[in-house]
């Protein structure tokens, strides 16, 4: 594979109840609970995966800040992206958790700042964005050492930084996606690596170049990372008639309300994987290689790279050639689809986590 510079290579840990065999029919085996989470972290660090997402959700799953916290004592070298939603906690109390934990972990924490409502809150998204823009900037603050003496809309405090300090002494890097305008101005000015989902490469060129002309504007370089879901087989027939299997059982009402139960179900991103669902052909693909049935039971990334490891390392190029740094990857069921990545794809992957320690 060709390659400008080593990419970083997710997996996701699926603390939200979001682990299928079959899209839309429950398995209480692939529940979220500590002992299924764990064993997906584990299985991604056994498989060399350079990081590992940890959602936020509230009525599903489990809690993402207690998870990273225990799992980080029982890992060694696989990152951890852990997701938290601005606003859920006291700005000095959350610099102090991200310390902790980046402490029990060796300094392998990073951080996805997500901007949704609250739950059992309904405000605009202009507000919701003005909150999280206090939010980082305080946070990062107070992990980069500074005293805060901070008058805004939402944050009004004066205070010193906690005393424990992450490992690196500065505040990890901050993932952060989405689609509004509000959003990707928060990204330009405040975030680290901006996060996107699958969409068609010439479409992710063309928000990559949008966000490197927001983030020159403000004086800053982002990287870049791309949230997918991957189904990968020894031979194209085989991936696609998986692609086919995982919706085979799938009910239109309970696909809809899967995706309706999400805090982020009304988001701009959301309604951008709907059209791109709606666009694709008879068979769900977008184009080749990019199949948005996963979408039909699923608010946000709601497409999969599909084919054979060739095919799925020369899609996973072209998005690197459109920019992207940094991929985060899921499949049903987790466990087992990490294992299969991991052996047919990540092995001819150059690859390397963003932060180095």
């Amino acid at each position: 594979m060709s390659s400008n510079h080593p990419l970083e290579i997710s997996w996701f840990g699926a603390l939200c109840d979001d682990d299928y065999e079959f899209l839309g029919v429950p398995n209480s085996e692939l529940e979220s609970s500590w002992e299924h989470c764990k064993n997906i972290v584990l299985t991604a660090e056994e498989q060399g995966f350079d990081n590992i997402l940890l959602p936020s959700g509230y009525q599903l799953g489990i809690d993402g800040v207690s998870f990273a916290a225990a799992i980080a004592t029982i890992t060694k070298k696989i990152r951890l992206l852990l997701a938290v939603r601005a606003g859920e906690f006291w700005a000095p109390q959350l610099a102090r958790q991200i310390a902790t934990i980046d402490h029990m972990a060796h300094g392998r924490l990073d951080i996805n700042i997500i901007s949704s409502d609250l739950p059992g809150e309904t405000v605009s998204s202009p507000e919701r964005y003005r909150r999280t823009t206090e939010y980082m900037q305080v946070v990062r603050q107070l992990l980069e050492g500074k005293e805060i003496e901070h008058q805004g809309e939402f944050i009004d405090l004066k205070i010193g930084p906690p005393r424990v300090r992450t490992v690196s002494g500065h505040c990890p890097n901050y993932y952060f996606g989405g689609f509004s305008e509000e959003a990707k101005n928060v990204a330009a000015t405040e975030a680290d690596v901006f996060l996107t989902w699958p969409d068609t490469v010439s479409e992710v060129s063309k928000t990559v170049e949008d966000m490197k002309l927001r983030a020159s504007a403000a004086g800053r370089e982002l990287k870049y990372g791309l949230r997918s879901h991957v189904i990968v087989r020894e031979t194209e027939e085989e991936a696609r008639q998986a692609a086919r299997q995982l919706v085979s059982k799938l009910e239109e009402e309970v696909g809809e309300k899967i995706r309706n139960r999400s805090l982020d179900a009304s988001s701009r991103g959301v309604g951008r994987q709907i059209e791109l669902r709606e666009g694709s052909d008879e068979e769900g693909f977008a184009e080749k290689g990019l199949w948005t049935g996963i979408g039909r039971a699923r608010s946000g990334a709601g497409a999969a790279i599909v084919g054979d490891p060739d095919q799925v390392i020369e899609k996973i190029s072209e998005y690197q050639q459109a920019g992207i740094d940094a991929f985060i990857f899921s499949g049903y069921p987790h466990i087992t689809e990490c294992k299969r990545f991991g052996q047919l794809v990540l092995p001819k992957l150059a690859h390397q986590p963003l932060a180095q320690n």
